[in-house]
């Protein structure tokens, strides 16, 4: 038997629910079979610093302490409920949330969550090695703790998925532990998520860009029509911040001690730059121009009846739905997508509730491009004059329209010759990741980081940069 109030804090009356409990008892160990043999590798001993949620109060959802990984408390967490709360966009505009799941919507909700849910144990499957890689004890805490949280938000939507949808969700529960990232068989559901994740600029890409998309998809989810789904989501996006601070901070770190180098030997030469130790600035755009368009894929076709259908029913809204100066229906409403007439990308007005997989794209990028320019003030305050860029939204494409339809960075439309000729030059290759691989390696001293990467401004939980993060035992 589990004690609900200390195994899984919640608030959602774990303890009163009996039919919840014994579905919970059957998934739980499942879980943590599932964390053993995929989560975090060679960890299950270590004391690491965490911030685990106990609580949704400010005071609750950010506690601290040593803990070893399999023995984290993967809560159950809503917002709290907001009066009576009102569906407000599609065509139960104005009507009350839903608390339990309209009979109508149920496939639909259904097919959300799980492809939510999934994503959550996708990320940990692909990072489960570079733990025995990090940089700093100061890194290996901070993936740790983006892995337990991820691990919490699949008991998120498993919750859900116990709760609301019978049978069926049991099954679809078992279902999100039995797949595996990038198995040939049995891959995760969405073509990011089996990508490998083999080094430490990757992780931080990925959870810079990945972790990004996380976000704009729980915003939009936090939307809802039906209740639990909203205040669920909602409070995912509590700690999705801190996934991708990881990813921008350690992204920015790189670049500071790239560019001390670069300064150091008065040289931009990727060559000498890689024979001090260091990742030269060409390589980081490749890596941020694969890990930026495998992203921008997720958010789905740029035309999706799925999508309109979603909105209409009120199951998933807009990012910032409450903000937008419209009807919040989107009848007679157009919105621009892209296509190739005459070799040249043109706009072409589709009905916005078709397009909406690529307004929320769109909302995404404009929030990536704001984070790299902030990665370009770390370039420009050291001095150093090349400036990172977000490829045109139309490069590497793989879903929709534009898929495999060649487009370089800056959004010309070229020929397969000329795409041949430059792809080495626009995304990382081969010879890329291994150089980057050959940097990796654990640093485990108190206060110490590899050489190409800079530390951090400050620790975690205002403790020093030289805190004990990972105690190894």
């Amino acid at each position: 038997m589990i004690d609900y109030s200390q195994k899984i804090p919640n608030n959602v009356n774990l303890a009163g629910d009996r039919t919840l409990q014994r579905a919970l008892e059957q998934w739980q160990p499942n879980y943590l079979s599932w964390w053993k043999e995929m989560g975090p590798e060679g960890s299950q001993a270590f004391d690491v610093y965490l911030r685990t949620a106990v609580s949704v109060e400010p005071s609750g959802w950010a506690h601290f302490d040593y803990v070893k990984m399999p023995d984290y408390r993967w809560g159950i967490f809503l917002t709290p409920a907001i009066g009576e709360r009102k569906i407000h966009f599609g065509e139960h505009l104005g009507e009350d949330a839903w608390q339990d799941v309209p009979g109508e919507h149920r496939a639909n909700l259904r097919r959300i969550i799980v492809t939510q849910g999934d994503t959550e144990p996708a990320s940990v499957e692909q990072q489960r090695h570079l733990g025995l890689t990090a940089p700093s004890l100061y890194d290996l805490r901070n993936l740790f703790q983006v892995n337990v949280e991820e691990g919490r938000h699949l008991w998120a939507m498993v919750y859900l998925l116990h709760r609301h949808f019978g049978r069926d969700g049991r099954e679809e529960a078992e279902a999100l532990l039995q797949r595996r990232s990038g198995d040939r068989d049995n891959p995760r559901i969405l073509g990011a998520f089996n990508e490998k994740t083999p080094d430490w600029l990757s992780f931080f890409m990925f959870t810079y860009f990945t972790d990004r998309d996380g976000k704009f998809q729980l915003c939009a989810l936090a939307e809802s029509g039906f209740d639990p789904l909203a205040r669920t989501t909602k409070f995912m996006l509590t700690e999705e911040a801190h996934h991708m601070f990881v990813g921008e901070s350690g992204v920015a770190r790189i670049l500071q001690r790239t560019a001390e180098t670069m300064k150091a030997l008065a040289t931009d030469d990727p060559a000498k730059l890689r024979a001090a130790g260091v990742i030269d600035l060409p390589t980081i755009q490749r890596y941020l121009n694969f890990h930026f368009s495998v992203t921008i894929d997720l958010f789905g076709a740029d035309q999706s009846s799925n999508a309109a259908t979603f909105y209409s029913a009120g199951l998933k809204g807009r990012f910032e739905e409450g903000k937008r100066a419209d009807d919040h229906r989107l009848h007679g409403l157009t919105y621009p997508v892209l296509e190739v007439a005459d070799g040249k990308l043109v706009e072409r007005a589709v009905p916005m509730l078709n397009a909406l997989n690529e307004v929320l794209r769109d909302d995404y990028i404009k929030d990536s491009v704001a984070g790299v320019a902030r990665w370009n003030r770390v370039l420009e305050k050291a001095g150093v004059e090349t400036r990172l860029a977000v490829p045109h939204k139309a490069f590497n494409r793989r879903i929709g329209t534009l898929a495999n339809t060649r487009v370089a960075p800056d959004g010309r439309v070229v020929s397969d010759a000329e795409w041949a000729a430059h792809e080495r030059e626009w995304l990382a290759t081969p010879e890329d990741r291994a150089f980057v691989a050959s940097l990796m390696g654990r640093v485990t001293g108190r206060g110490q980081f590899a050489h190409w990467i800079a530390p951090p401004a400050a620790g975690i939980n205002k403790q020093p940069v030289d805190f004990e993060y990972v105690r190894f035992g």
